[in-house]
C-alpha cells in the first residue's frame, strides 16, 4: 500500500526540512508532495536544496490558503491512501503505521485522535474550540468522532478525489469531514501523539477560523450555497 503524504507549506522554513526528514524516515512506501503556497521566507530555497526525486514540489505563485494547497496536492496524488501532514512538528510521522492499519481491514477514512489520556494542551481556547467543532459535527451528521479538527486525516485516494472540495483556507478540515460524513463514509479514529506549538512558534489558526468552520459545517449539512459552489 502506497501512501501519498501531502504537506501544505506557507512560510515554514523553520521546520520544513525536519518534517520532510521525519516523513521520509517513517516506515512504509510513500510519495511526498510538498505544496509551497506562495511562501515569502526561505521555504522555496529549502525545497530547491533537497536531493532530486526526494519530494514532488508544487508551487503556488501567491498564497492561496491551506485548503487550496491541499487540493493541489490531492489532484497530483497517486498513492492508495492520501494523508495530510502539516509542515510544523505538531504531528509525528511515526504514527503512520498504526494510522494505516484500519485500511487493511476495509476502512476508507481514518482520523488521528489527539483527545486521549495524554492529550497535551497549548491553549485552552483551542481545546474548547476543538471540542465545540467536534460536538457540532456529531450533532449535525449523526457521527461519533472525538477529534474533528485533527491534522491527521487519511482517505483512500478515490474517496478523497471524488469529494466535491472547494475550501481555500483552514475550513478545509470541516469541509472534508462534512462531505465525507454526508456521503455516508464512516470515520475510524486512531490515538496519536501530539506536540502543540505556540503562536510565537508560528501557529497560524485564529478564533475567526473557528467561526468559519462552524458555518462550513452548517452550510454543507443544510445545503446553503452548495449549488453555487458546485456549478
Amino acid at each position: 500500500m502506497q501512501i501519498s503524504v501531502i504537506i501544505p507549506a506557507y512560510n515554514e522554513a523553520r521546520t520544513l526540512a525536519e518534517i520532510i526528514r521525519r516523513v521520509q524516515a517513517a516506515p512504509g512506501d510513500k510519495e511526498i508532495i510538498v505544496v509551497d503556497d506562495g511562501s515569502t521566507d526561505e521555504t522555496p530555497a529549502i525545497l530547491e536544496r533537497l536531493p532530486s526525486g526526494l519530494v514532488r514540489v508544487i508551487r503556488h505563485p501567491k498564497n492561496l490558503g491551506k485548503g487550496a494547497a491541499i487540493r493541489s496536492g490531492i489532484a497530483r496524488a497517486q498513492g492508495d491512501v492520501i494523508l495530510i501532514q502539516d509542515a510544523d512538528l505538531e504531528y509525528d510521522p511515526q504514527d503512520y503505521a498504526k494510522l494505516l492499519e484500519p485500511f487493511a481491514r476495509g476502512a476508507e477514512v481514518v482520523y488521528g485522535n489527539r483527545r486521549h489520556d495524554r492529550y497535551p494542551i497549548s491553549y485552552r481556547r483551542y481545546q474548547w474550540g476543538g471540542i465545540l467543532l467536534t460536538t457540532i459535527t456529531n450533532l449535525l451528521f449523526g457521527s461519533a468522532i472525538h477529534d474533528e479538527p485533527t491534522g491527521y486525516k487519511l482517505f483512500r485516494r478515490e474517496v478523497l478525489q471524488n469529494l466535491p472540495l472547494h475550501a481555500q483556507g483552514f475550513e478545509f478540515c470541516p469541509e472534508v469531514t462534512a462531505r465525507a460524513l454526508k456521503a455516508g463514509y464512516r470515520i475510524v479514529e486512531v490515538p496519536i501523539a501530539y506536540h502543540p506549538r505556540s503562536l510565537e512558534q508560528g501557529k497560524k489558526i485564529r478564533w475567526s477560523d473557528g467561526l468559519i468552520a462552524i458555518w462550513t459545517l452548517l452550510r454543507i449539512r443544510f445545503g446553503r450555497g452548495e449549488k453555487r459552489l458546485e456549478a
